[in-house]
């Protein structure tokens, strides 16, 4: 199937400025063709198609126009219901109202691309089996601080720990509390945690990520007992039971709160950012950026440079320096040949 053209800037420019004129219509009760839109968050995302769900909590297959560029779930819309609805499609995306947030994930063919939208927070999945890597945990949290959204750092499986193991292990975390980062421990075979987590994520929309076998799934099976059920009962409610499985779709929690699934928000790739962006995304080293004596120091074995002499000096913490340098490394590794650094 040939790819949909995509749209040049002026096009986009153009678009914009049409759903700005569109939106400032929808205020205005002078505006007929408006009126009938109805206010909706999108739940699934497939294709050319979404699942949306209005205020009494129906959710509505619906297309997507073509010149909207782009939806997410998590998005909050503007939609008109079909006048003579198909068993597959009863509605129409007719707006994207702005996002307060946006998820995206580079792609080695379309660029960067959203994947999720209004999220509140990212909850960082790490765990004691397979080893802890305070590596991976960097590369989330650059992800984190470049998208903007608070991160929820959950260190699991800590059932798995001795005593002395653990002491361990909690110092070598300290880095990240006193960056302010808030961290917590959970443990699905004890319970503990489970019920601050569930606290923690009441009346927000949040996302879990984390490498494969770090428990991810025993977690929101805690927090979404019938996750299974939910995904079925939006296909059945939608009318088309046959797209039970879909790139992406927001889940209720029980306790409260909304958690986003997506194969796009499980794991973060870095390689589309700038260095100069992974650098600020270690928030240590934001005090002594410019300071450098040389305007492309890379802050490695240069003269003059005040991060690593901050290091040096304790200012900053050196696992942290070490693995910001196996990021930029690493990047340079991933990144596809025929993208510039």
């Amino acid at each position: 199937m040939a790819k949909k053209p995509k749209l040049s800037q002026r096009q986009k420019r153009q678009v914009a400025a049409n759903r700005e004129k569109r939106l400032a219509h929808r205020q205005s009760k002078s505006s007929p063709d408006l009126s009938s839109l109805i206010t909706g968050r999108v739940v699934g995302r497939f294709g050319k198609q979404a699942d949306v769900q209005d205020n009494t909590g129906e959710v509505v297959r619906c297309h997507i126009r073509r010149t909207i560029e782009s939806v997410v779930c998590g998005d909050n819309v503007l939609f008109a219901r079909s006048e003579v609805p198909d068993e597959n499609l009863g509605g129409v995306i007719e707006l994207v109202q702005d996002r307060h947030s946006v998820l995206t994930r580079p792609d080695f063919y379309d660029g960067v691309k959203p994947i999720a939208a209004n999220i509140d927070q990212i909850i960082v999945v790490s765990s004691v089996k397979p080893d802890l890597s305070l590596n991976i945990i960097d590369r989330y949290l650059v992800a984190c601080e470049d998208t903007g959204i608070a991160p929820l750092l959950v260190l699991n499986k800590v059932e798995l720990l001795s005593p002395e193991e653990r002491e361990a292990v909690e110092a070598s975390l300290q880095i990240y509390t006193k960056l302010g980062y808030r961290f917590m421990y959970t443990s699905c075979k004890s319970g503990e945690g489970i019920d601050t987590l569930h606290d923690i994520l009441r009346d927000k929309t949040s996302v879990f990520v984390g490498q494969s076998g770090v428990g991810k799934s025993s977690i929101i099976n805690q927090v979404l007992p019938d996750a299974d059920e939910l995904v079925g009962e939006i296909s059945e409610n939608s009318g088309l039971g046959q797209h039970t499985t879909t790139a992406a779709k927001l889940l209720p929690i029980p306790t409260g709160g909304d958690l986003i699934d997506s194969p796009g928000v499980r794991e973060f790739a870095l390689w589309h950012l700038p260095e100069e962006r992974i650098t600020w995304g270690f928030k240590e080293f934001r005090d002594y950026l410019g300071g450098c004596k040389f305007r492309d120091c890379k802050h490695l074995n240069d003269p003059g440079c005040i991060i690593r002499q901050a290091v040096e000096d304790g200012e900053i913490d050196a696992q942290r320096y070490e693995n910001y340098h196996k990021i930029i490394a690493a990047m340079d590794e991933q990144r596809p040949s025929y993208i510039k650094p």
